[in-house]
């Protein structure tokens, strides 16, 4: 079993034995990991989402059943119906399910309504589609006992069954999403997408979980992430699904990176801003120097088309994402005191005066440009300096604009 404690960003690994965790582990801090080692599990609620799952719901219900009465703890099997047109309702309270109804559609909002009308103080998320082996949901609590936030079954170190898992899900989709939440958060797990897990109830709320999405999952693994919370793996196999798969790769990939993208904009948006400005910066420097551009091959290339363009999405991505990362609870603390400057009284307003300079430099610039032509004496030799002078009028006006919109001038 492996284990990976995410503070701040970086990310601290850790190998352990499921039976004998060392005495000297940590979760957020000593005295709150012994305290939740010391806290005994009083009630599990099995939270098993359903979208007409009809041919698979019974089993299901019965596994997880069973598999709860080999624990020996209290507990409860919790179907949300999401909007189900079969009999997945019926036959899950007839397998001695309670049913709750979610009516917003999505993975995540089904399983968030799980949680908040579970009973107990542990939670098992899994699926309605008999793929999770439920009679060994054990192995995922016991993890809870000795420090564990987060306990994640990893498909990939367990048996897949044939036909389980599309290639392209566990070769291209899954290592994917894995390797994005692992620079983003520090979350060093082999299964980043496993819809089956154990948690404690209150943990998981207070991370105020929003996607209703299949995303939902990549959620809690970046926020767990960030709030320095302690996960574990352990290996579960995955058997083919009962009925019809509900995943749709495309959409689903995209909610992934559209979440990932959102919740790190240090990563979507600062950094790939740093590195279009330099680029746009150094293709217009040459602009100036080469003004009848670049021989390549037999071609002559023009850079001054491509410098001013970079530049201006490069400081527009790159200033949006400081905003961004400053006002986001989810910002690395290595980052965030990079940006503590923003809070400074005056930093608003040196921001406001540095955008106008530039964009009253680009229209000096623009008005000397004019007189040249107004005199006959312009040409092709002056198009660097009329990029420039187009980029910085641009990133001025964008500058003041986005401050404007950001609603930073009401502070």
């Amino acid at each position: 079993m492996s284990a990976w404690h995410a503070k701040d960003g970086a990310a601290i690994v850790e190998v352990t034995k499921l039976a004998a965790a060392e005495p000297g582990a940590t979760g957020r801090d000593g005295d709150q990991t012994m305290s939740r080692r010391a806290t005994p599990i009083a009630f599990v609620s099995v939270v098993l989402p359903c979208l007409n799952e009809a041919a698979a719901v019974t089993a299901t219900v019965a596994e997880a059943r069973r598999g709860l009465a080999a624990t020996g703890l209290p507990g409860e099997v919790l179907v949300v119906d999401n909007g189900s047109s079969d009999d997945s309702i019926v036959l899950a309270s007839a397998a001695g399910a309670r049913v709750v109804r979610e009516a917003v559609r999505g993975y995540g909002a089904a399983i968030a309504a799980g949680i908040a009308a579970a009973r107990g103080d542990v939670i098992i998320m899994a699926d309605a589609d008999h793929t999770y082996d439920l009679e060994r949901l054990g192995g995922l609590l016991a993890p809870l006992t000795t420090g564990a936030d987060l306990v994640i079954g990893t498909r990939l170190q367990g048996a897949i069954a044939a036909g389980a898992m599309p290639g392209w899900h566990r070769y291209l989709g899954t290592p994917v999403l894995t390797t994005s939440l692992a620079i983003a958060a520090g979350a060093r797990v082999s299964d980043s997408q496993s819809g089956y897990r154990a948690f404690r109830r209150e943990t998981i709320l207070g991370l105020g979980l929003r996607a209703r999405g299949m995303e939902f999952a990549s959620e809690m693994l970046l926020r767990a992430g960030r709030a320095g919370l302690t996960v574990v793996e352990v290996p579960v196999d995955y058997r083919v699904r009962v009925g019809e798969s509900k995943l749709s790769p495309l959409g689903d990939g995209w909610r992934h990176v559209h979440l990932l993208m959102l919740l790190t904009p240090h990563l979507s948006l600062i950094v790939p801003g740093i590195l279009a400005t330099l680029v746009g910066l150094a293709l217009s420097l040459i602009s100036l120097v080469a003004t009848t551009g670049i021989e390549v091959g037999s071609v002559r290339w023009l850079p001054v088309f491509l410098g001013p363009m970079l530049l201006i999405l490069g400081v527009q991505a790159g200033f949006l994402g400081c905003l961004a990362a400053h006002r986001s609870a989810l910002t690395p603390a290595r980052v965030r005191r990079r940006l503590t400057w923003l809070d400074r009284p005056d930093a608003i307003g040196r921001l406001l005066g540095g955008f106008a300079l530039l964009a009253g430099l680009g229209i000096l610039i623009d008005a000397g440009l004019l007189l040249l032509w107004l005199a006959g004496r312009s040409g092709p030799e002056l198009l660097g300096v009329a990029g420039l002078a187009q980029a910085l009028i641009v990133i001025g006006g964008g500058g003041m604009t986005t401050l404007f919109a950001a609603g930073y001038l009401e502070r």
